[in-house]
C-alpha cells in the first residue's frame, strides 16, 4: 500500500502558525484583518490559490505582496516550533518498518516542504512527495495522478490521509480511498460527506487501516 499523507495539519501541528503568519501579512500589505476560520479554510491550497481565495478581486500585485510578506513570516516566526502531532512519529516509523510506502502530497512549496524535513532530520525518511508549487493544487487529483505513476500503483492501491475538503475532493476525483482526521483545519464533520473509509481522532489508529482496506504491503 501506498500512504500519501497531507502535511500541514495532517501530520504537523502547525496550523496555528500559519493562522498567525497570514493574519500578520494581511496587515502588513494594508488587506485588513483576517479572522481564524477564513486563514483555517485555505489550509491545504497552494500559496497562490489560498491568497487569491482570501482576496478574490485584489490585484496581482497586491497578491505577490501578500503571498511574498506571508511567506517571510513564516520563515522568520519562532513562536510555533513545527512539530508533529502526538503519536505521528512513532507511527510513520512503525509503518515504514512494516514495509509501508510513505509519501507526502502538500499544498507548501518544494523549498517549505524542505526546509521543515530537513529542520526534523526526516529528508531521506519518505519515499516521495508533490508539492503545489511543482503541480497542480489540491483538489485538483494531478499530484495524487504522479504518485500514483511514480510508484506504480493502483488508486485501490494507495489512500489518501488528511485534514481538509480539499484533500478529501482530491483523493474523491482520482478514485482514491481517503482517511479523515478529525484534528486539523476542517471539521470532521466537513470531512464525513466525502465518505472516508476512516476517521481519526488519534494519528496512530491508522496503523488498523491496512486490515481495512484489504490491500496488502509491498
Amino acid at each position: 500500500m501506498l500512504f500519501i499523507f497531507d502535511w500541514d495539519g495532517t501530520l504537523c501541528d502547525s496550523t496555528g502558525k500559519i493562522v498567525r503568519c497570514m493574519q500578520l501579512a494581511a496587515r502588513k500589505v494594508g488587506l485588513g484583518d483576517l479572522e481564524d476560520f477564513e486563514v483555517l479554510n485555505i489550509i491545504g491550497l497552494g500559496l497562490p490559490e489560498a491568497v487569491n481565495s482570501l482576496f478574490p478581486g485584489t490585484s496581482p500585485e497586491a497578491l505577490n505582496a501578500l503571498s511574498r510578506a506571508y511567506s517571510e513570516f513564516f520563515v522568520a516566526d519562532q513562536q510555533s516550533p513545527m512539530n508533529f502531532f502526538h503519536g505521528v512519529e512513532e507511527t510513520l516509523h512503525h509503518l515504514r518498518d512494516e514495509g509501508y510506502r510513505l509519501t507526502i502530497a502538500t499544498g507548501k512549496s518544494r523549498r517549505g516542504l524542505a526546509r521543515i524535513l530537513e529542520e526534523m532530520g526526516m529528508q531521506n525518511f519518505f519515499h516521495g512527495s508533490r508539492c503545489a508549487d511543482e503541480t497542480r493544487s489540491k483538489p485538483d487529483p494531478t499530484m495524487l495522478h504522479e504518485l500514483l505513476t511514480e510508484f506504480r500503483c493502483a488508486p485501490s492501491e494507495a489512500v489518501m490521509v488528511g485534514d481538509t475538503e480539499y484533500d478529501m475532493e482530491m483523493a474523491r476525483r482520482a478514485e482514491m480511498p481517503r482517511v479523515a482526521v478529525s484534528y486539523g483545519a476542517h471539521s470532521i464533520e466537513r470531512l464525513q460527506p466525502y465518505e472516508p473509509v476512516l476517521c481519526l481522532d488519534h494519528f496512530p489508529d491508522i496503523k488498523t487501516l491496512p486490515v481495512r482496506v484489504g490491500s496488502g504491503r509491498t
